[in-house]
This record gives C-alpha cells, sequence and structure tokens, in this order.
C-alpha cells in the first residue's frame, strides 16, 4: 500500500500541489491560513516528502558528503557510524572524505570533491582548532553542519557537552570523598580535550577543592601510561579522571605495576564509554556521549537548511551520562 502522496495533501487542504510543494520549501509567499492548512493536512495524513523526487528537482544527489580526519580514535570513528546510520534511515548515502590534516587546504579540497559530486549537504567532523579557520572560507550557499567544532564559530554546530561531562565525572569523585582529583587531558588543540578540562575545574572550584597541575597527554593507552607512572609515585593522588577511556587504561596498568590498588588506594574514571570499558580491571567508570544523537541532530540541521532553506538554532549541545561501574570509591583513611 503507498503511502499519502503531495497530492493527497493537497486535495485534503483544498490547494494546489503546487502550493503545498512552496510550503515543505519555505516560500514566503503563502498565506499564514493557508500554510497552517497545509500543514494540518500533512500531519493528519503522515506525509513524508519524496527526497528522491526533490533531488531531481534541486539538482542535488541523495548523498551527505562528510569530512573527518583519518583516525581510528574512537570518538570520531563512534560518529561517523552514527552518521551513515542516521542518513540511512532518511534515505541519504554518505560520502566520506578523510584527510590527513584538519587545515584549511585538505579541508577545502574535501568539500571542492563533494561538491563536484553535487552532494545534498556536508558535515564536517571538526574536532580540532586547526578546523575552524578552515570553516570560515567556506562556501556561504552550501548547506552546512560542524560537529564538535570551535564553539565560538558562526556555523551551525552540533556537539557532545564536554564540560558538562567532565563536570559530572569529577564532581562523582568528590562525592566519594575525594579531597581533589587529578587530570589527564586530552590533547591541547582538541575542543573535547579544552571542554573536559573546563568541567574537571569547574566542579572543582565549585566544592572549594584544590585545582592540582593538569597532567597532559594525548588520547594514547600509552601516553596514559606514562602519566601513570607519574601519578603512581605520588601517595597524595587518590582520583584522578582521565580525557579519554585509553588514557584510563594506560593509568590502570602504570597503577597495577606500582602495587597502587584501584579503586581501593585511587579511584579512576574514564571518557567515551568505549566497548572494552566494562571489561578493563576493575570495569571502569566513564562518562558515555550519545553519539547517536548527536548524528540525529546533525542530520536534522542539514535538512532543515537543504529543503526550506531556514537554518534553525546554531547551537545544538547533548548531553552525555555518567557510567558507574567499579573503579571509583572512597579514598584510603
Amino acid at each position: 500500500m503507498r503511502g499519502p502522496a503531495m497530492t493527497d495533501v493537497a486535495r485534503l487542504a483544498g490547494v494546489s500541489h503546487q502550493t503545498v510543494s512552496r510550503v515543505l520549501n519555505g516560500h514566503p509567499n503563502v498565506r499564514e491560513q493557508t500554510r497552517l492548512r497545509v500543514q494540518a493536512a500533512i500531519a493528519e495524513l503522515g506525509y513524508r516528502p519524496n527526497r528522491a523526487a526533490r533531488a531531481l528537482v534541486t539538482g542535488r544527489s541523495q548523498v551527505i558528503g562528510v569530512v573527518a580526519q583519518n583516525t581510528t580514535l574512537y570518538g570520531p570513528a563512534s560518529l561517523l557510524a552514527a552518521l551513515e546510520q542516521t542518513a540511512a534511515e532518511e534515505g541519504f548515502a554518505v560520502s566520506v572524505g578523510s584527510v590527513r590534516d584538519l587545515d584549511q587546504v585538505s579541508i577545502s579540497e574535501a568539500v571542492e570533491r563533494h561538491l563536484a559530486h553535487r552532494v545534498a549537504g556536508i558535515v564536517v567532523i571538526a574536532p580540532v582548532e586547526s578546523a575552524g579557520e578552515a570553516l570560515e572560507h567556506l562556501p556561504k550557499d552550501v548547506p552546512l553542519v560542524t560537529v564538535d567544532g570551535d564553539p565560538g564559530r558562526p556555523v551551525p554546530l552540533v556537539t557532545v557537552d564536554q564540560v558538562a561531562g567532565a563536570r559530572e565525572a569529577t564532581r562523582h569523585l568528590l562525592e566519594a570523598g575525594h579531597r581533589t582529583v587529578w587530570h589527564v587531558s586530552g590533547p591541547a588543540d582538541w575542543f573535547d580535550s579544552a571542554g573536559r578540562i573546563e568541567g574537571w575545574r569547574e566542579a572543582l572550584q565549585a566544592a572549594g577543592a584544590e585545582v592540582p597541575p593538569l597532567v597532559p597527554a594525548d588520547w594514547s593507552a600509552a601516553s596514559g601510561y606514562r602519566c601513570g607512572q607519574m601519578l603512581a609515585r605520588m601517595p597524595e593522588v587518590t582520583a584522578v579522571f582521565t580525557a579519554n577511556d585509553h588514557l584510563a587504561l594506560g593509568v590502570l596498568r602504570a597503577l597495577h605495576e606500582y602495587g597502587r590498588k584501584v579503586p581501593d588506594e585511587i579511584s579512576v574514571v574514564g571518557f567515551d564509554d568505549v566497548p572494552e570499558a566494562a571489561y578493563f580491571i576493575p570495569p571502569l567508570t566513564t562518562v558515555r556521549p550519545d553519539f547517536a544523537a548527536v548524528a540525529r541532530a546533525s542530520l536534522d540541521l542539514l535538512l532543515a537548511q537543504f529543503e526550506s532553506g531556514a537554518v534553525g538554532e546554531l547551537r545544538q549541545t547533548i548531553a552525555p551520562t555518567l557510567i558507574t561501574r567499579q573503579s571509583v570509591a572512597a579514598p584510603p583513611r
């Protein structure tokens, strides 16, 4: 059985199919009363626009172009998979333009390749500072959404609330009784890292706790291991929040080698909730970003742009969730 067509909407609303098309495309030359009548008919019938037909009219394909760094890091890789799944649910394919570096030249070239194939819109996964400048030089008439990009730039952005996630992780450790929390951070040029530092520091200051020196790292377990070797030799350290779960894995290994028991002597919280986190020793308490919700919000923002020309909210922030396991306990007396 076929679903409702545009002609069915037109018949129910008492208008022409051209008027229905204008309402769907956000055309300004439609009387408000007529617009409301058409929208009511759409809702009553459960009509969904035929995007394939619209692609023939607009000249755009049913493909969304994604620009992403060529990386196996869990966060970006999970986000890309979620984007592909969400796009498929809406009848779109995803074409990925992988770049080695997220700089102006690389991003611009990837976008131009997408535009040459007349993609419907573009999503740029832009988690580092160098990507921000490149976005300012992209064509202004291209439907575009950035994910985990620079919150200070005037482009449509969807991001995980890194600050809130880090704040909750740090507060969880403080509420367990720890006097302060040490933070093993991610790379300095990543917005994710900066947000997690901000949330960690905010939680400590709000609790009146001492803010210890930052322990800088990259995203790897090896880097976490090196930081863990230092922290393991410091008896005053009883709680550690790491910027991702791979850093936590390295820290746990170092603590084990130095005989510092987790969580009896030191508590550890990570970020990302990688699939292996539940099988660390001990199972890791961590912060879980909702990559599916980020992908959904990104696609909704993109669809709004190339279907009606309306951008809508320029900023959408998706809250993560604290997942409690067995790596946190009260500090030793």
